[in-house]
């Protein structure tokens, strides 16, 4: 395999980033196959105590997303929210969220972003904590779209019966939305609320 000529970056030449250059392309043409692969092996490696596992829970959220009538932009988003919680489990939001932000538009990033204290609102009573950290987010213009997020498909997919589409369904998806080109402003799309479609069909 080609290796570049230097051992400090300071030194290295044109052709040394030309191959960088050329072999991150295709490392980049790749990150969805290794979030699949990471999704995969969340059906293993999980949080204790819950009745179905990480993967199950990505799942799920995914699915009921998809049954709502939500975009593939949120669909993704509901598959991947939680994929930061064997590396980043005390900021597995904002890990998700850098994943997802040069593909998808800033409302799904913000969402997932700030999903974490928005899921607070279901259980911070429980041990002592203000249910209500959302509230300081309320100016944001993605603030409703997060509560919808958490509302009607994080906090509800949790249930080992809910008939639920598979990993392999879901990775045309997946690959479709990582393929886009990284940053296109026609995607963010900075400021757009589209919203959480309504429950129709779940």
């Amino acid at each position: 395999m080609a290796t570049v000529s230097f051992s400090r970056m300071e030194h290295g030449t044109r052709e040394d980033y030309l191959l960088l250059h050329e072999l991150e392309q295709h490392h980049i043409a790749g990150t969805a196959e290794r979030l699949l692969r990471e999704l995969a092996r969340q059906d293993e490696e999980t949080y204790e105590g819950y009745k179905i596992t990480r993967l199950g829970h990505a799942l799920q959220t995914a699915t009921l997303a998809e049954r709502d009538g939500a975009d593939i932009e949120w669909i993704v988003a509901a598959l991947l929210h939680d994929i930061g919680d064997g590396l980043a489990p005390q900021n597995h939001d904002r890990f998700a969220a850098e994943i997802l932000r040069p593909y998808v538009r800033e409302e799904v990033t913000w969402t997932v972003e700030h999903h974490g204290p928005f899921q607070m609102i279901y259980y911070a009573h429980h041990y002592g904590w203000d249910p209500n950290e959302r509230e300081k987010y309320r100016a944001s213009p993605y603030w409703q779209s997060c509560a919808d997020f958490c509302g009607r498909w994080d906090q509800a997919a949790f249930d080992p019966e809910y008939p639920t589409k598979t990993l392999a369904q879901f990775a045309p998806l997946v690959r479709e939305v990582f393929a886009r080109k990284a940053y296109d402003p026609a995607v963010l799309k900075p400021g757009a609320v589209l919203g959480v479609p309504s429950a129709t069909n779940a």
